[in-house]
């Protein structure tokens, strides 16, 4: 990873020096919270997971507590009692696997709702991006956000509040 991050520094260094290029840089989640169809998307999928994850603990609780009661009453109960009672608990406990799948999978509610949601918002965003470098002639845009390794930027070079300006937004 950081042999990447050294070649492409080099290679922009290098690129840099054969021709002016220029760079400018964005803050997405910045951008991201001076927007308010964003923050009211980002609301939403916080309840709706809220409110999944409670639903599953839930379920889960009552796994632990028909395994609990198993325990508490397999002395009493026949072998055919104890076969029926181990399989509705291994049946509950998958069927709460299942849910917390169908909820929080790589395809699950919450992703799709997240796609739904924000997508459309990251689109928006990428694109007036895009019309930006293009209409101003940037080489590179970076995103200072997205857990790169830009150790200092000039403050003059960020464009973020030109993005949410292109968006229709004013901060």
């Amino acid at each position: 990873m950081k042999r990447t991050a050294v070649f492409i520094g080099i290679i922009l260094l290098a690129t840099s020096f054969a021709s002016a290029q220029k760079y400018a840089f964005v803050d997405s989640e910045y951008i991201k919270k001076n927007i308010p169809a964003f923050n009211t998307a980002q609301d939403q999928l916080d309840k709706l997971s809220k409110q999944w994850e409670k639903e599953v603990s839930d379920g889960y609780a009552v796994v632990e507590q028909m395994y609990k009661s198993y325990q508490n009453e397999s002395a009493l109960l026949s072998a055919d009692m104890k076969t029926k009672r181990e399989e509705a608990i291994v049946e509950k406990e998958k069927s709460m696997k299942e849910l917390q799948n169908k909820y929080f999978g790589m395809e699950g509610q919450l992703f799709k709702k997240r796609e739904e949601l924000v997508k459309p918002i990251q689109d928006e965003i990428l694109k007036a991006i895009k019309e930006i470098a293009v209409d101003g002639s940037y080489a590179v845009i970076f995103d200072t956000s997205a857990g790169g390794n830009i150790l200092f930027a000039n403050p003059k070079f960020d464009i973020s509040d030109q993005v949410l300006e292109k968006l229709g937004y004013k901060n």
